[in-house]
């Protein structure tokens, strides 16, 4: 895969619905221009609250609207929690970190 085809989006501190919005605007501008594979690497988030998990899921859904992918990596124990009691685990392919992911793109 062309590495222009893959973007890093990384937020930090609290994934509210003000910095979620920040998130989507940036992914859509991405898919824009391009993109077909966005990682959100979460490794600096320290909370996401409920408008910032539905921020996710509707990211998601425009990424697949626009034929892309997105993943995640780098989940604290605080948002893991949180992905196995909303069940975004099974929404989200989730890997430990960049490395892991760069790792699966090479292999794919």
């Amino acid at each position: 895969m062309n590495p222009d085809e893959i973007k890093i989006v990384q937020p930090d501190g609290l994934l509210d619905s003000v910095k979620a919005s920040e998130v989507r605007r940036e992914i859509g501008e991405c898919l824009e221009t391009g993109v077909k594979v966005i990682l959100l690497d979460l490794k600096d988030v320290t909370f996401i609250d409920s408008s910032g998990l539905g921020a996710l899921v509707s990211a998601l859904k425009t990424v697949r609207a626009a034929e892309g992918k997105m993943f995640v990596c780098s989940i604290s124990d605080q948002v893991k929690i949180l992905f196995e009691l909303t069940s975004m685990n099974r929404v989200f392919k989730i890997f430990s970190d960049r490395r892991e992911f760069e790792e699966s793109m090479l292999s794919s």
